[in-house]
């Protein structure tokens, strides 16, 4: 079988899991905007772990993806994304690529997505995944994210990846309108904080609790 055929083939295999997924673990729970329905029904979240937990990837639960890191439980990841409350139009920067999962769902939805690592092995390897999964819309980066990303400032939002708490940069770098999400607090157990950028001052909102690896600073040359 040359290499095409078991691609299709591949993807004709998790097609029904991926489905699944979406029916019960996102729309059940009640995601309902349709973009994030859309993509994440699309996406071959399989490529973006490891062969060995490709048969756990439609779970629900996150995965290991090495470094100490993880890719989001498929509810996590739809529901950051909607409270996002993304049009199409939007430049969003990522904090924390990991192995491109979210990057990928987010760029299927918005204009371009600038997202930043700081695990050196995490970052090339979600530039391979990224491009096995034809996402060409997203810019990556290997470096400190609680410095944000400058050069493409100011974003229309500002998606946090890791659990801590806020950089003062990335509310410098959000554009007046603009909406920082996070999983907000010390240690492992987090609460998802939304601040909307009025200009002098913001808005801030609180949704699920959750758990995610520490944000960290630097950058680590694995």
């Amino acid at each position: 079988m040359n290499r095409s055929a078991m691609k299709v083939q591949t993807n004709q295999t998790f097609e029904r899991p991926r489905q699944r997924m979406v029916s019960d673990q996102l729309i059940a729970r009640g995601i309902c905007d349709a973009k994030v329905i859309e993509a994440m029904s699309s996406i071959p979240r399989h490529l973006f772990v490891d062969a060995a937990q490709a048969a756990r990837a439609y779970n629900d639960s996150a995965l290991p993806i090495g470094c100490s890191q993880t890719i989001s439980q498929p509810y996590m990841v739809a529901r950051m994304t909607e409270l996002l409350e993304l049009k199409g139009g939007e430049r969003v920067l990522e904090i924390g690529t990991g192995c491109g999962y979210q990057s990928a769902v987010l760029s299927r939805i918005c204009l371009r997505v600038y997202s930043i690592e700081r695990i050196e092995a995490l970052h090339h390897r979600a530039r391979q995944n990224l491009r096995a999964a034809r996402h060409a819309n997203v810019m990556l980066k290997c470096g400190d994210g609680l410095l944000g990303w400058e050069e493409y400032a100011p974003y229309d939002a500002i998606i946090v990846t890791a659990g801590g708490f806020a950089s003062d940069v990335w509310l410098q770098q959000l554009k007046v309108g603009g909406l920082l999400l996070l999983p907000e607090a010390d240690g492992s157990h987090h609460r998802l904080v939304r601040r909307r950028n009025l200009g002098q001052t913001y808005e801030q909102e609180y949704f699920d609790t959750c758990n995610f690896v520490p944000l960290l600073e630097g950058v680590n040359h694995y």
